[in-house]
């Protein structure tokens, strides 16, 4: 017979038990009331792996005496959904506060239809929807569902919660009680569980599984010796999730197709989600390239609607295509830095009155008071352009965005000298 593993055998059942995300359910937390009174909203779950999302739902579902169906959108079709709304109706409490609940795992794999099917017994109240996703739910929660519900976001378990869960494990689990267990080093158990509480009571079941007899040491050495020898046993739901699509696009930001398709084949054959690999290369075409070649955002978009149009298997030659097109381009960050720079300044200076001759006047008063007199309308000068300070008063001169060293950006650099003058300077860096 199979063991359940430690992660699920110490599964907590209330918030007594409940570590970490204390600015949800802690004391002051904002879910804390909710759940305490039984009036939890429809809600999104969202944070990376391990961070207690199916946990918390069970929870809420306990604390509010509610029936609780589950599903998991990687084997769950519309005639799953239906047969649970079915189930829920029938169970009772309809327009009450002990609605049924309704925890679907992994809702952004869930495609539109599937995701429109749960609109009608979510806005009647027949169920009290929690959906848990590691992804941003803005991309992959249709709008009309997720304006039904409220989004949580979980973090990552601190260190010092992931010492707290270990200590725990070693307190209330039968198995780890039969042995004398002594914790010496915990570096090495909480950089590999990155934050991920299921991961890093995998791992440490695997290691003291490893010894034998009845007392064991847990050092930092041991912790590596039995990961390094057994990578499948600690890693089996694919939790390198996180370092593979860093050295993608790592890869393709040093300008390496070779790599960058290594990377990407891994995640293919990873079972990634597609549209995650897309997403992460939109972000990259602004980001890392931005306007040494703008045509880079336009093909990377351009990748994300295909592939969300496809799927696998023919989405893996096109996600190919963008990923070795973004390689080998010209790179700058020079937006990032600029949008960087402007939102330090915002932080540092606060909200600054906009200059007059720049507001609005859709009234007579203010016409009166001078909104809009100063402004010079560019079209109306020689080149379209017109001398006109557009930032505030307090942050006059100040240059925000320092094109980069490319072809195309020293083209823009050249415009805005021409235009700016001694204004920002831009035949001086920085």
């Amino acid at each position: 017979m199979q063991q359940i593993p430690l992660a699920e055998r110490i599964r907590p059942n209330n918030l007594q038990e409940y570590l970490s995300q204390s600015h949800l359910v802690g004391d002051q937390g904002t879910l804390r009331q909710h759940i305490l009174n039984g009036t939890t909203p429809s809600l999104i779950l969202w944070g990376p792996p391990g961070t207690g999302k199916t946990t918390l739902a069970n929870i809420i579902a306990q604390e509010s005496k509610r029936p609780f169906y589950t599903l998991s959108a990687i084997n769950s079709g519309v005639k799953d959904i239906r047969e649970v709304i079915d189930k829920a109706k029938s169970a009772g409490g309809l327009f009450t506060a002990k609605n049924p609940i309704l925890f679907i795992d992994e809702i952004h794999r869930f495609s539109k239809s599937q995701q429109d099917s749960l609109l009608g017994a979510v806005e009647k109240g027949w169920v009290t929807l929690i959906g848990a996703t590691t992804e941003n739910p803005s991309f992959e929660v249709i709008p009309a569902l997720l304006s039904r519900c409220q989004v949580y976001v979980l973090e990552a378990f601190a260190k010092a919660d992931l010492e707290n869960l270990l200590k725990r494990a070693i307190r209330i689990d039968k198995t780890l009680s039969e042995k004398d267990i002594k914790i010496t080093e915990t570096d090495a158990l909480i950089r590999i569980s990155g934050g991920d509480a299921r991961k890093l009571l995998n791992v440490f079941e695997l290691v003291v599984n490893s010894i034998e007899g009845s007392e064991v040491e847990i050092t930092n050495k041991l912790v590596l010796s039995q990961v390094q020898a057994n990578p499948a046993r600690y890693d089996k739901t694919g939790e390198q999730h996180y370092d593979i699509i860093s050295a993608f696009i790592k890869s393709i930001r040093g300008s390496d197709p070779n790599a960058a398709v290594y990377w990407l084949a891994r995640m293919i054959e990873g079972g990634e989600d597609l549209k995650f690999i897309a997403r992460r290369m939109l972000i990259l075409a602004s980001e890392d390239i931005g306007n040494a070649n703008p045509t880079a955002l336009i093909m990377a978009n351009n990748t994300f609607q295909a592939v969300s149009t496809i799927g696998y298997p023919e989405s893996r030659i096109i996600l190919s295509q963008c990923a070795i097109y973004l390689a080998t381009s010209l790179k700058s960050n020079a937006s990032y830095l600029a949008i960087g720079n402007a939102q330090r300044i915002v932080k540092e200076t606060g909200d600054l009155s906009v200059p007059l001759g720049l507001r609005n006047a859709p009234t007579k008063l203010m016409k009166e008071l001078g909104y809009g007199d100063e402004y010079k309308y560019a079209h109306d000068y020689s080149g379209n352009f017109a001398f006109y300070d557009f930032l505030p008063t307090e942050l006059s001169q100040t240059k925000i965005y320092e094109p980069g060293n490319n072809p195309r950006e020293q083209s823009q650099k050249d415009f805005l000298q021409k235009r700016w003058k001694d204004h920002y300077n831009y035949n001086n860096n920085g």
